[in-house]
């Protein structure tokens, strides 16, 4: 590797950054972060980036909007210190749900995002897991998408179950679910569900495929308010599943989530750590699986001009 540069652009996104640096071999990039008394942030790279392949890693834990500012900042301090190359690592792209104009009178944020993050100068992103993989074509630079599905499939793969079924929650999920069927080599299941309007609300009311005496495992992109999954496991349940599990790449868990999975018939969550989980969230259905080193693999072939197909979503 020559001449890379990683940096964390806030306190949140330290701890996936350092392990990045751990399986690079490198050290953290040096950086000052702070805020003025009138809010504004402030951001100085405390070591020189000319003409070094720089990478920015964010994350999106709230505020949001502040974690927005605070990559466009870095982006635009790299850009005049002369770096050579500025890749943008976001492990969760923020905004990634408002991907498309499907009321009146709507933004689509996904796709502003990405004409921000260009504007502040950035020559590359790296997100993982996408909610829509057409976020990719927002973007007139390149943006890489990686994916946890085999550090998902690995997992599951160790418990070795019997009798096994996957489960998609939706009829938008069922092409990924098909392609975890296919690796385990066991049938699929699908849930009628229906959402109302902008509460988040999802209301499930039949299983499509046989989940009697068997252990369903439900895949997502991502857990927010857990509502779909909850009532995913209700249904589940209710249609004589043996045991439940859930594996999903990013774990967003907004408002009740914690509660709702805590008490709820799942009896594992799988997520991985693209949005770090705080402790008052940790409870012992959830594990966490790091997709840190796979952030640094495709840092390190980047920097070595190395391809990268086998990273991406199969």
């Amino acid at each position: 590797m020559q001449d890379l540069k990683v940096f964390s652009c806030s306190k949140e996104a330290d701890g996936f950054t350092k392990e990045v640096c751990e399986n690079l071999g490198i050290e953290i990039g040096q950086i000052e972060r702070m805020k003025f008394k009138n809010d504004n942030s402030f951001v100085q790279l405390k070591e020189t980036v000319r003409e070094k392949d720089v990478y920015f890693i964010q994350t999106t834990t709230p505020p949001v909007n502040e974690r927005v500012m605070e990559l466009l900042i870095c982006i635009d301090a790299a850009r005049r210190a002369s770096a050579r190359r500025i890749t943008v690592v976001l492990p969760y792209y923020m905004y990634s749900r408002s991907d498309k104009k499907d009321q009146p009178r709507v933004p689509i944020t996904a796709k502003l995002m990405a004409e921000l993050i260009e504007a502040a100068g950035a020559n590359r992103v790296i997100s993982c897991d996408l909610h829509n993989p057409a976020i990719q074509g927002y973007f007139n630079i390149n943006c890489d998408r990686l994916s946890a599905q085999s550090l998902l499939e690995t997992y599951f793969k160790e418990k070795n179950f019997d009798n096994m079924v996957i489960v998609a929650t939706d009829a938008g999920s069922s092409k990924k679910a098909y392609k975890y069927s296919k690796f385990f080599n066991c049938p699929i299941a699908m849930i009628d569900k229906r959402r109302e309007g902008n509460d988040d609300r999802a209301i499930a009311s039949t299983v499509i495929g046989d989940v009697k005496g068997k252990t369903a495992v439900v895949f997502d992109d991502e857990v927010d308010t857990a509502g779909s999954m909850i009532e995913t496991a209700n249904v589940l349940n209710q249609f004589g599943a043996k045991e439940i599990y859930a594996g999903c790449t990013h774990g967003v868990l907004s408002g009740p989530a914690i509660e709702r999975i805590k008490n709820s018939y799942f009896k594992e969550l799988v997520i991985t750590n693209t949005i770090p989980l705080p402790e008052e969230k940790k409870i012992p259905q959830i594990k966490v699986l790091s997709v840190a080193p796979l952030f640094a693999e495709a840092i390190r072939r980047l920097n070595e001009h190395k391809p990268m197909g086998d990273l991406f979503e199969k």
